[in-house]
């Protein structure tokens, strides 16, 4: 444990020369404004994976080259890709920052740029969408007070409407040519470093950045629009295995498994199933920083499962979500689904070599208390700020868990209460969703520490509970003691 210490006062002591630095150069760049952003961007995707994988299944499905060629059904393939996965982004940007108006503004101000491209507008929607919702937001502010009555509707709807045909139109004509420079430049940059060999180093950032809970910034937020332009000319992409690959993760679990010691290694199998088949990486998390030294095991497993897919020309047709093998499994080619299996399999070897030599050489015991504080230390490396809970005396009815999407960790969390409350014969409902969702009847709104701000902000009038960690939270029995 004083190693663990040592480790995470050496981190948050860099963490600080780090943000001095940054400061001084250009007064931004601190990691918390780092993972503000990649949330944000993430944000507009997760919320829409379900129209991704729509779009996945016709596409491995009824291409020429699918499962199931069919000419006619085949046509849904381009339409879907050019404008309704950016049609859904822009809107869902323009909704973050100001609600359904500010969606229907960004969505308009997406199509100005789908029109204006020859190809699929990805980073353009993610571009135009928040803009949009911006723009509106600002105009409304200017018209606040100042509408006389009886005209509101008239004003509202006009001002919205001219609005958003000015965007499309300085979309259409000014943005798009830039889009597609930054776009082509991209596409042309990967080309280098995927013809180079040099692509399975990405996983040197891509893992340890995961361990901070950058996770779904760098899928949903840059690697997948990159790796939709990519499937959309050759039929699948590499890039979607870069983060969802489980290999690393399951390799980290299966030496706690086999060369842990205590309770630790005990919770090691449930922890297998909620990461491999569930699709929730965040799980094995804390495990790597009881011993930072397995950071080495997570990347060692990314590379070399990220240099098999490419040896072996693996790829998937569009992003798997949540990273479970069974979205890996469904969202492989035809054809390709036994190089996408054999990238998995040489991850979770590789991880779980290094992984377990490490742990036989730190020969420590680990315990339940070990797991929870290493969960807590993930927040101070974060820097993150401890929410002081707003208590509420009022009648409860429902319960809501929110996280970014509200489909991982919050589901998690809200099957553990909702079983907890069946055994304690407490009659409320339990949901989950995500934080920009949250229902206006939640009575409790549980999330984790970091986004506690943002619910209370959406949903200043409900009791707001912060936790660390979904899985194992000890606030979960402090609710069902007070509600019974």
């Amino acid at each position: 444990m004083m190693q663990i210490e040592h480790y995470i006062y050496i981190l948050k002591e860099e963490r600080q020369v780090e943000k001095v630095v940054a400061n001084q150069k250009d007064g931004l760049g601190t990691r918390a404004t780092i993972q503000k952003f990649g949330r944000f961007l993430s944000g507009m995707v997760m919320p829409n994976i379900g129209a991704f994988i729509a779009w996945g299944f016709i596409t491995a499905l009824f291409i020429p080259t699918g499962w199931l060629p069919n000419e006619n059904l085949s046509k849904l393939v381009g339409p879907m890709i050019v404008y309704l996965l950016p049609l859904l982004i822009g809107y869902t940007g323009g909704k973050m920052v100001y609600d359904a108006r500010g969606g229907v503004v960004g969505a308009v101000a997406t199509m100005g740029i789908i029109v204006g491209s020859s190809q699929p507008m990805f980073l353009g929607a993610m571009l135009m969408g928040p803009i949009g919702g911006w723009a509106i937001k600002k105009v409304d502010e200017v018209f606040e007070g100042n509408i006389p009555a009886g005209f509101e509707m008239l004003i509202n709807n006009f001002s919205a409407g001219i609005l958003a045909g000015i965007l499309a139109v300085l979309a259409f004509v000014g943005v798009s040519p830039v889009m597609l420079g930054i776009t082509a430049a991209l596409s042309a940059g990967l080309a280098a470093v995927v013809n180079a060999g040099l692509l399975p180093l990405a996983n040197v950032f891509i893992e340890p950045a995961k361990i901070l809970f950058l996770n779904n910034a760098l899928n949903h937020g840059i690697l997948s629009p990159i790796g939709m332009e990519q499937a959309a000319k050759a039929g699948q992409s590499v890039i979607f295995l870069l983060e969802p690959n489980p290999g690393p993760g399951l390799g980290i679990l299966l030496a706690y498994w086999f060369a842990g010691k205590g309770s630790i290694r005990q919770s090691a199998p449930g922890a297998m199933i909620i990461h491999f088949l569930g699709g929730i990486h965040e799980i094995y998390f804390p495990y790597i920083l009881m011993n930072p030294r397995l950071l080495l095991a997570v990347i060692g497993g990314g590379v070399s499962g990220t240099l098999t897919f490419q040896a072996l020309g693996a790829g998937l047709v569009a992003v798997p979500a949540p990273g479970s093998i069974f979205a890996l499994i469904a969202m492989s080619p035809k054809g390709g689904l036994l190089a996408v299996l054999a990238g998995v399999a040489v991850a979770t070897a590789v991880a779980f070599f290094i992984a377990s030599a490490i742990l036989k050489m730190s020969n420590q015991v680990a315990d339940e208390d070990e797991l929870v504080q290493a969960t807590a230390k993930v927040q101070e490396l974060k820097g993150n700020k401890v929410e002081v809970t707003q208590t509420v005396s009022k009648k409860v009815n429902k319960v809501v868990f929110a996280c970014d999407a509200g489909m991982g960790s919050s589901a998690m969390g809200a099957t553990i209460l909702r079983k907890k409350f069946k055994e304690a014969g407490i009659d409320i409902t339990v949901i989950n969703t995500a934080v920009n969702e949250l229902p206006s009847d939640a009575d409790i709104v549980i999330t984790q520490r970091t986004l506690t701000e943002r619910a209370k902000t959406k949903l200043p009038t409900a009791e707001h509970i912060s936790i660390e960690n979904f899985l194992n939270s000890p606030e979960y029995d402090q609710l069902v003691k007070r509600l019974s």
